[in-house]
This record gives C-alpha cells, structure tokens and sequence, in this order.
C-alpha cells in the first residue's frame, strides 16, 4: 500500500532538556501538512531509567500511526526501545548516541573514544573549557541560545547506569542525520561511529549541536524528503 502523504514526527528531546527544543522545527512540520508529537521525558527524575523514557514516549504517541521516530543526542537509547513496541515506519536519528547492545549509556562516552575526539575538536576551536555556549549553541541565534541556557534542567543519573536492554537494533529502517558544525559530537567522530554501530553512511546538515533551533526550515525539509521520498 502507499505510503500517505503525511506522517506523525515524533521528537524525543537529549538530556537536560525537554520539548521546548523542538519548538520551532514542530511549526515547520505542521505547516507542511504533518501531525507532531513532542515528548518530554522524565529528565529530573531520579527514579526513572530507560524504560521509563520508553513509556513516556509510547504514551505520547497513543494510537497514532505512520510514525517517524527523530531523536536527538541521548534520546538515541530511548527511540529504539520505542521501536521495539510500538509500529514505527522510519527512525531517524538526529545527531544522536548510537547504543550498543548492552551498553550502560554512562559507558558510551569511553567505548567510542568520544574525550579524545573532543579534546582534537577544542584544540582546532580554541574554545575555553568554560565557554558552553560555543560548545553547545555556537550555530544557534543568540536569542535562542539565551533561552535554551535559561531553561536548562538537572540530567538525573539513572538512565546512564543500567545495560542498554536491546539484544540488536530493531528492524525499523534508520537513518542518520549529522550537524557537520557540532563541536560536542565532532563530525569525523560521529561518521565513525554511524558507520561501525550502524553500517549506514549518515546524511549531513549544518549546525551546531542542535540543529533544530538553528536551522528548523532545513530540518523540515530533510525530514519530510525522508517521508516523501523527494
């Protein structure tokens, strides 16, 4: 059966965040024609891991269908877990942590060689240690940035502790969208690790760490291609 022309785009936000992030890639999507599920997850709350991110996620969503799943820097251990239970047509990972089978999400950092990528990344910005809004929002309106240090929340520890519960990654069509211009995720290190976690080579875009406050139209339209087909 054909595909319909529209989808749902469900934006599962990284840590120390929430929905606000996604506020402005949310109007794109609406105004060409698409249903938007923002979620927020349980970010602050101590008792609440993986699992727990999959359920918000999954009740969000309720019955909708024809699901595009985007998420975004650690929202990457939580969207394949949503993929596992709930009918997904296309996950697309945006600048995400790609988990590995069993994985703690606290062991990612070391088991992708992510500090020395970041120490050669620093090196070449001569960004100082203190300085996160270069690191973060360097692509970003200042305005926007502004607001998104402003609303900062506290990460809780939890979800970075326990094994990631996936024995592979589900059998959902994945795609891997990268901000060449991330200072955080340094793009030469985040081709490497789409390509040995996923096999896939990643599509890529401007911007910065979030690409959706800095270049939300570009996002929409990248994201709607992946529905379309265009």
């Amino acid at each position: 059966m054909d595909r319909p022309t529209t989808a749902t785009y469900v934006l599962i936000h990284g840590a120390a965040s929430d929905s606000w992030y996604w506020h402005l890639l949310d109007a794109e999507l609406r105004r060409r024609g698409h249903d938007v599920v923002a979620v927020d997850l349980p970010g602050e709350d101590e008792s609440a891991g993986l699992s727990e991110y999959a359920d918000a996620v999954v009740d969000a969503i309720g019955d909708r269908t024809h699901l595009v799943l985007v998420a975004h820097s650690l929202g990457g251990f939580t969207a394949p877990l949503v993929c596992a239970r709930v009918p997904v047509d296309l996950l697309v990972m945006l600048q995400a942590m790609i988990p590995a089978p069993g994985e703690p999400p606290g062991d990612w950092w070391a088991d992708t060689g992510f500090e020395q990528a970041r120490r050669e990344q620093d090196e070449r910005d001569g960004r100082a240690d203190d300085d996160v809004v270069a690191l973060f929002f360097h692509d970003t309106p200042p305005d926007l940035a502004a607001e998104a240090m402003a609303r900062q929340k506290d990460q809780a520890g939890t979800p970075m502790e326990k094994p990631w519960p996936l024995e592979a990654w589900p059998d959902v069509p994945t795609a891997f969208l990268l901000s060449r211009d991330d200072r955080f995720f340094p793009a030469e290190f985040m081709r490497r690790v789409v390509r040995e976690r996923l096999g896939i080579t990643p599509d890529e875009m401007p911007g910065d760490h979030n690409p959706m406050l800095g270049h939300p139209e570009e996002l929409a339209d990248r994201l709607d291609a992946y529905w379309t087909g265009r």
